[in-house]
């Protein structure tokens, strides 16, 4: 048979002998070869077309060489004044490490000249980011541009948006090739099996070759048998870009099988297929990364007998993508009134493992110092809130701000600076559309004497160098309205939601950034007397809740604090849907979520309690935003 045929058929045996083994199986690259793969990147880094050395500082950031990546692109940026151009070396540094560059992308979605849109949706897509999602969802719903449309959608979908993954795959049956091209490259990488069968489907109308590449391409990183056979064949392929593009997805696919072709390919005549070969060995010599369906649950801070109460969490993701985890390390017993200090503890892989705690905040209360929140600030620095507690009639909010990574944290700035004790609760601090920074509060001239709480906010205009209090409030029947959440909706009022007595969960409304509120009502949500956190999601703008779902009249409490439960509300809070249990041990409790959105993740902490009064130890928790439309 001719040779071209023999090769083919040799790399199809090869698939075919290989079709059982582990799809995450890593290859031993031997140092020969891996210098090699590096000689190739580092000659295409520095070469002097552009979009080729941008494809290898992915390379190189994916074989691990990151630093040499930031070293060589960062004083480009600055002098770059193409936005296409400008995405492709943000999205490379942010790739490396360096996630503050993310900005770059999103100013240029968000800008007037529509000529880096489309670059910027999908440099977006390839870092798993979306901002705050405003930007990203505009373009996916607007119509005059469907490449757009396609990006966007593509990184809604990858960061949990289910709206967003329909329109991917009916976008197969569009008839224009390019449009099929790009839903069935998109689907490849951010779909699951159920895709199989569409793209299969679609494989009898798509004559060119380039276009049956992409299909098989795709095919093939989600497992397909047939797709796997065909990548292998492609590699051989005479055209230079189908070859590009099977040995980019046979990385995708963990096709180690390969890795005998892939090596010849490091001195293919096509620049760009030696560079993707070069980069697709030192992938396949690595651990495969995690699954992102996975259930990431840990006990970060254990109770011990010394410490048996860690409880009120904050996590905050860096800018070098390791997470921060706040929480409060209570000494001697579990009462909010024990001597306490906040620590930290960090995690370099999403939360699986975590470093030794160091104290971020030492006691310099009375009582304690607890309830610790984490925000970044538009200005890049990292604020830390936190409650100084020095009796029963005195407790405050204070901040301090970190221009370091929180390596280090600047003198402390009185919130709450009139009498009482206020209450704040861990991972409340809200920033404004409008910038003002809101930090709600339940307060009482003194918790044992009183124990009657008003619910109102302190407001920053000035990214909160200096506070005051708002001049409206909200109250309840009995205990009064305790340990309120704050959230801007799409009109522009602020809901406040609290913790009351009588069996639900309360609202409440302004229209003037949290000055002043309606009376409180409830939000059609049974809960026993215990905190609800609200956050919006970036990439679908819905809301979520994490609560209590329980109720016992006359119970202490109105019930134990179990299940934790979380629903999505597309209504702005009228409704709620997709009500799933995070726990559901009717043995132990949970209460006071911490939640963040970290790329396609919703990163949050509670306390899970122990088997006596007051052992409470924090548990990190991370969930990918598809889960919670489950």
């Amino acid at each position: 048979m001719p040779t071209s045929l023999h090769n083919t058929a040799a790399l199809i045996s090869l698939v075919c002998l290989s079709l059982n083994a582990h799809a995450d199986d890593t290859i031993d690259l031997d140092d020969a070869t891996r210098e090699k793969c590096l000689t190739v990147l580092r000659s295409g880094l520095h070469g002097n077309d552009f979009w080729p050395s941008i494809h290898a500082a992915e390379g190189l950031t994916l074989g691990g060489y990151e630093e040499e990546v930031i070293a060589f692109l960062t004083p480009k940026l600055p002098n770059e004044k193409d936005d296409q151009r400008r995405c492709g070396i943000s999205r490379e540094l942010v790739r490396a490490g360096r996630r503050s560059n993310a900005a770059v992308m999103l100013s240029i979605l968000e800008g007037a000249d529509d000529y880096g849109h489309v670059h910027a949706a999908e440099s977006l897509y390839k870092i798993v980011e979306v901002g705050d999602g405003i930007a990203m969802r505009r373009a996916f719903h607007q119509e005059e541009n469907l490449r757009l449309k396609l990006m966007a959608a593509a990184a809604l979908g990858r960061c949990g948006n289910p709206e967003a993954m329909s329109v991917l795959r009916s976008m197969l049956q569009h008839q224009d090739p390019e449009i099929l091209r790009i839903a069935a490259w998109i689907l490849g990488r951010i779909g699951d099996s159920s895709d199989i069968p569409r793209l299969r489907k679609e494989l009898p109308r798509c004559e060119e070759e380039l276009l049956r590449a992409y299909l098989h391409h795709s095919l093939a990183s989600l497992g397909d048998k047939g797709g796997l056979i065909a990548l292998a064949a492609n590699l051989k392929n005479a055209d230079g870009a189908v070859r590009t593009y099977a040995a980019t997805f046979a990385g995708d696919a963990r096709s180690g099988n390969l890795a005998g072709v892939l090596q010849q390919m490091l001195d293919d005549p096509h620049p760009d297929a030696a560079i993707r070969a070069a980069q697709t060995l030192l992938v396949l010599s690595r651990p495969a990364t995690p699954d992102p369906r996975e259930d990431v649950s840990v006990v970060v801070y254990p109770s011990t007998k010394q410490n048996p109460r860690y409880t009120e969490g904050s996590v905050l993701p860096l800018l070098d993508g390791t997470l921060l985890f706040a929480a409060t390390e209570f000494k001697g017993t579990g009462s909010d009134f024990a001597e306490a200090h906040i620590v930290g503890r960090r995690s370099t892989d999403g939360g699986r493992t975590w470093d030794a705690r160091r104290v971020l905040q030492q006691n310099t209360g009375g009582m304690n110092v607890m309830s610790v929140t984490l925000r970044r600030l538009p200005s890049g620095q990292v604020a830390m809130f936190y409650l100084q507690k020095n009796s029963h009639a005195d407790l405050d909010l204070f901040v301090r701000f970190s221009s370091d990574e929180t390596a280090t944290f600047g003198d402390p700035v009185l919130v709450t600076a009139d009498d009482g004790y206020h209450v704040v609760n861990n991972d409340r601090i809200v920033q404004l559309s409008s910038g003002r920074l809101l930090a709600p509060a339940a307060s009482t001239p003194d918790v044992h004497k009183v124990n009657h709480f008003v619910s109102h906010c302190y407001l920053s205009d000035n990214n909160g160098r200096t506070w005051r209090g708002g001049s409206g409030s909200v109250d309840a029947p009995k205990r009064g309205a305790m340990e309120p959440e704050v959230i801007e909706l799409t009109d522009g009022r602020v809901l406040m939601v609290v913790r009351t007595q009588m069996g639900f969960i309360g609202c409440s409304y302004s229209d003037d950034g949290g000055d002043t509120w309606t009376e409180m009502q409830s939000l059609g949500v049974k809960a026993p007397e215990a905190p609800a956190t609200l956050r919006r999601i970036p990439a679908t703008g819905d809301l979520l809740l994490v609560w209590n779902d329980t109720f016992t009249a006359g119970a202490g409490h109105g019930g134990k604090r179990t299940p934790l439960t979380a629903a999505i509300s597309r209504d702005e809070g009228t409704s709620w849907q997709h009500v799933n249990n995070l726990e559901s041990d009717s043995d132990r409790t949970y209460s006071y979520t911490s939640l963040v959105f970290d790329r396609d993740r919703a990163v949050m902490s509670y306390w899970d309690s122990g088997a006596g009064q007051g052992i409470l130890s924090c548990r990190f928790r991370s969930l990918p935003v598809s889960w919670f439309y489950q």
